[in-house]
């Protein structure tokens, strides 16, 4: 039988490329896995972080195999980005990609007796060929999920291809007799006459329901279950199929997927339909980063990161933009999720015929590897791709990416991720079965209340399309406050007022197929540097160590959750000056009733959002207390903060910077002169203009000078050659960044942009 060997522990770390090493390197420094050299640097603010190829060592014993002809592979889970594997000095595996399965077959260069050398060299370097080539977050490297030593006989399910289980499980539901039919296909490698595969479906309580045996070398089989039960998002109930391949009275191998027995569809004016339902998915983005642990999440972690967004109340979850660990998706599995899968395929498009069939490879191992996920409903094909610009072989590759997945999964939905400034009447739309955008008016332009007008006009022009919302958010530093929360100050109220927007505007919508908060969790990206925190994206709805829920979660907690809740905002803003305040709370109950200091301040009806408007502090400290009750249902919930009423709140309060950008749109506009920003803009030849790319830019020190003064205010970001988010912006034309700000600019920052770019000269 088959024999999994974990290998995590003592290994050896060396963070220089000093090449293959001939014998067990005992002086370098002794790590365990899951392991990564960026856990501090790669969000720690320093501006970068160390992308290199490093080298990992690890001795073991061949295993002892029973039956002659037993083969011992190696299996890394992950390696970040590339990875080369040597046993016994032989490289033996090539593999790129940083997010998926790949094994090798080392038997031919184990020892028979004694201790093995087995290598891994790392790399997280930037390679053409590979991605993601550039994007909005850190690239971790190392072994980040573990290593296994998997020993079989001779014959055995197959391991080789694309780092998949060797069993694949299609439950479908059977409306007739009320049972379903599950389509099994297993692969055996060397077979003989003498071999067959046994077949088992398991109900969650260990009952065998189904069974049946086919000939090792024929190895599809459809299992009927009576009175199946369905996996349903609050219900996600799951059976177990084993496969075991016999010989005469033995067992060889054994392989096993949990799966769940559904359907699902989209409809553009419904929605998203499950089990016949209609079921508006609402829920979170996520990375797979934590604070000071980098990328090398352990399984306990993974399931923790599920539980909260389950308590958040949501029932999808986009895992950002990659392939997630197997923990993850088993835990999705098991606590109910629709799940958006995605390869990283995002931001800058490179035409190099390589990295197209980089792209192919990295959707198999996503879809091989993780095919018997009930949880898994959506394959993403790309993520704002458009921000580099279009061209025809950039459709022509999403054309490809769509076909081959319905090739390899004609049983789930297409989908794609369109950057905002995506042009409605886009070749991009149409290829997939369903498409999201990623619009994010109140932060990076626009207004707030833009995004349901948006969705609804873009309803209006494309009825045939199902429309999700695949990202959007603000940042939200816990930190920061103030009486008047607005658009860029980095406060927790803004966020939480954008959120409270948001979360109406979904509500009022149940055609939008799915929304996904950018971001359930702040995570890495060492380019960042916003908000006076750098080296992080600090728009989750939780801080990076999850230790803190902002007020942003319970938002989400209130439309969302089924069970009692009330929360009281603004607990950090604690320290307050005025005659009066604000106070608001969040509630899925019809009435709350706010207490200060004992005594009844007010009782109010609302939906969701309760504001208690000139509230009256005594000075000194304060007691607040909010009851949420539905008396209807019977339910009473509490919280309560502690408010200390001061002559001034503390500058802690508020960021420096927000009144720097303010006085920067101001000098911008009085250094612009009598320009005529009424008039229609110019392009002359030989001259810049907001239609050339930010690279294109560069050649010039004025240009470059312009561009980078009017990104920062429009962006807030800092742009340096060759530094932070270069690589992903570079290819973008200065009109598109005006696109993607928006009304967040004062009129004529365009206008005034383009008049003085026209007076500097092209550099060839």
């Amino acid at each position: 039988m088959r024999k999994i060997i974990n290998l995590n522990c003592d290994w050896k770390f060396v963070q220089q490329d000093v090449g293959l090493p001939v014998e067990f390197p005992a002086d370098w420094e002794t790590v365990c896995l899951p392991h990564t050299w960026n856990a501090v640097d790669g969000h720690d603010g320093n501006g970068s972080y160390d992308r290199g190829r490093y080298w990992y060592a690890k001795s073991f014993e061949t295993p002892k195999q029973p039956l002659a002809g037993g083969r011992v592979y190696v299996e890394i889970l992950a390696a970040g980005q590339q990875a080369t594997v040597y046993v016994n000095g032989t490289e033996v595996t090539y593999h790129e990609g940083g997010y998926s399965t790949f094994r090798a077959d080392v038997t031919d260069l184990c020892k028979e007796d004694g201790e093995n050398l087995l290598a891994v060299a790392c790399s997280n370097e930037l390679k053409d060929s590979v991605y993601p080539q550039s994007a909005d977050f850190t690239f971790y490297g190392g072994l980040y999920r573990g290593v296994n030593l998997i020993s079989v006989p001779e014959a055995h399910f197959d391991l080789d291809y694309y780092g998949g289980p060797g069993i694949k499980v299609t439950p479908k539901p059977c409306k007739k007799c009320g049972g379903a039919k599950f389509e099994v296909e297993t692969w055996v490698t060397n077979p003989d006459p003498n071999f067959t595969v046994m077949y088992s479906v398991k109900a969650a309580c260990g009952k065998e329901v189904a069974s049946a045996v086919r000939p090792a070398d024929s190895t599809k089989v459809t299992l009927m279950v009576p009175d199946a039960k369905l996996w349903q998002l609050d219900d996600p109930y799951l059976y177990t199929v084993t496969a075991t391949l016999q010989r005469r009275n033995e067992a060889y191998d054994e392989v096993f997927a949990r799966v769940g027995v559904r359907e699902f569809s989209c409809d553009p004016s419904k929605g998203f339909i499950m089990n016949g339902v209609k079921t508006p998915l609402r829920g979170v983005s996520r990375h797979q980063d934590m604070l000071y642990k980098g990328n090398a999440l352990t399984k306990e972690d993974h399931r923790h990161d599920a539980e909260l967004i389950k308590e958040l109340g949501a029932n999808t979850i986009r895992l950002a933009h990659y392939q997630h660990s197997q923990d993850f998706y088993d835990a999705c599995d098991e606590l109910g999720f629709a799940v958006w899968a995605e390869i990283p395929f995002i931001s800058v498009f490179n035409k190099d015929p390589a990295a197209h069939q980089n792209c192919i490879s990295q959707m198999k191992e996503l879809i091989i590897q993780n095919y018997n996920h009930p949880s898994i409903m959506f394959w993403g094909v790309s993520n704002e791709i458009l921000i580099g610009g279009i061209s025809d072989k950039l459709v022509e590759n999403h054309v490809e990416l769509n076909d081959l997945v319905h090739q390899l999964d004609p049983t789930r939905l297409t989908t794609i991720a369109h950057v905002t400034m995506t042009p409605i009447d886009s070749p991009m739309h149409g290829i997939t079965d369903i498409e999201s955008y990623n619009h994010y008016f109140g932060w990076y332009g626009g207004d707030m209340k833009d995004n349901g007008p948006w969705m609804d006009h873009f309803h209006k022009v494309h009825p045939d399309i199902c429309l999700g919302l695949s990202e959007y958010g603000c940042e939200g530093i816990i930190t920061y406050h103030g009486p008047n929360p607005a658009c860029k100050d980095y406060s927790e109220e803004y966020q939480a007022l954008y959120h409270e927007c948001l979360a109406k505007m979904l509500d009022e919508r149940p055609w939008i197929w799915s929304s996904h908060v950018w971001n359930m969790f702040d995570f890495g990206c060492a380019a960042r540097n916003e908000g006076g925190v750098a080296g992080r994206n600090n728009k989750g709805l939780m801080t990076m160590d999850r230790k803190t829920k902002k007020d942003s979660y319970y938002i989400y907690q209130a439309y969302w959750t089924k069970k009692p809740m009330v929360h009281l905002c603004g607990r950090r803003y604690a320290q307050r000056a005025g005659e009066s305040t604000e106070i608001r709370v969040y509630s899925n109950q019809p009435k709350v009733a706010l207490y200060l200091n004992g005594e009844l301040f007010d009782e109010l009806e609302a939906k969701k959002v309760f504001v208690f408007e000139d509230v009256k502090l005594a000075e000194g400290m304060n007691l607040v207390l909010a009851v949420a009750t539905d008396e209807e249902k019977n339910t009473v919930v509490k919280d309560t903060i502690t408010l200390e009423k001061v002559e001034t709140e503390p500058e802690i309060y508020v960021l420096p910077e927000v009144k720097t950008r303010n006085e920067g749109v101001k000098n911008w506009f009085e250094l612009a002169g009598d320009l005529d920003l009424a008039a229609p803009m110019e392009f002359p030849e030989g001259k810049y203009s907001i239609r050339y790319s930010i690279a294109e830019m560069a050649k010039s020190k004025e240009a470059l000078k312009v561009v980078s003064e009017a990104f920062k205010l429009a962006m807030n970001m800092d742009l340096v050659p060759g530094e932070g988010m270069w690589n992903m912006m570079a290819s973008m034309k200065m009109e598109d960044m005006l696109k993607l700000a928006g009304s967040s600019l004062p009129a004529g920052f365009g206008e005034s942009l383009n008049a003085k770019l026209i007076k500097i000269d092209v550099v060839e």
